[in-house]
């Protein structure tokens, strides 16, 4: 029997193998759980059989290291015996297997596989996906970047203004959470002061850039002083 342990566990459940107040039973499990919408539109590999059986996925983290096996124990103790039969280890990232459960990690989009509704997800004892979300270096500098233009484009003097900007137009620019964005800009305070105090001097003082010519450099107007 394997004993490796971990925090981060998968695994299904089958709408008739479990009870009515599945949710409910999982929640008292006092552990953070993601559920997936549920998977009715997997295409099956089956010939004659349209579908996939219809299913769940499910996103355990555990308090401390635990082995699979006790894992599977503990679901079927509170869903019953035939609830649950394999739970694996995630070997990725607990950021890609949550994506999956609508069907949009790279993976599942590269296979084209049926896109569920995000909101569908099923979060129970206070799962957040954010907890879990890691940035490499590029990443974290990408992001940085995107910030301050947003900055400076949009004339965004504050922080204030900034998690508004965020939480409305967030996601038309590819943005994570402003929980995840505040963890790269505590390591850049001054730069984002810097593009923030430009932005409230030229409300108050109004802009003293020149109109430059994007393509051969040339001023083309000055913005006088008086």
């Amino acid at each position: 029997m394997d004993k490796e342990k971990a925090r981060y566990f998968t695994f299904l459940l089958y709408p008739e193998s479990i009870p009515s107040n599945w949710e409910l039973k999982l929640e008292l499990l006092g552990v953070p759980i993601a559920v997936s919408p549920l998977h009715d539109k997997d295409l099956s590999d089956v010939e004659g059989q349209k579908y996939k059986k219809p299913h769940y996925h499910v996103i355990y983290v555990s308090k401390n290291p635990v082995t699979a096996e006790s894992v599977r124990l503990k679901i079927k103790r509170s869903l019953g015996d035939n609830s649950v039969a394999l739970v694996q280890i995630i070997r990725t990232s607990v950021e890609n297997t949550y994506l999956y459960l609508t069907h949009e990690s790279k993976d599942a989009i590269e296979k084209k596989k049926h896109v569920y509704d995000k909101t569908d997800i099923t979060l129970l004892s206070n799962f957040d996906i954010d907890r879990y979300i890691t940035l490499d270096v590029e990443e974290k500098d990408d992001m940085l970047n995107e910030v301050c233009d947003l900055i400076d484009e949009h004339d965004i003097a504050n922080m204030r203004e900034l998690r508004r900007f965020i939480k409305l137009h967030g996601a038309e620019y590819g943005l994570p959470s402003i929980k995840i964005i505040n963890s790269v800009l505590r390591s850049h305070t001054g730069l984002i002061r810097l593009y923030f105090d430009a932005v409230y001097q030229e409300r108050k003082y109004g802009s003293n850039i020149p109109n430059v010519n994007s393509e051969t450099g040339e001023i083309l107007s000055e913005v006088s002083d008086d």
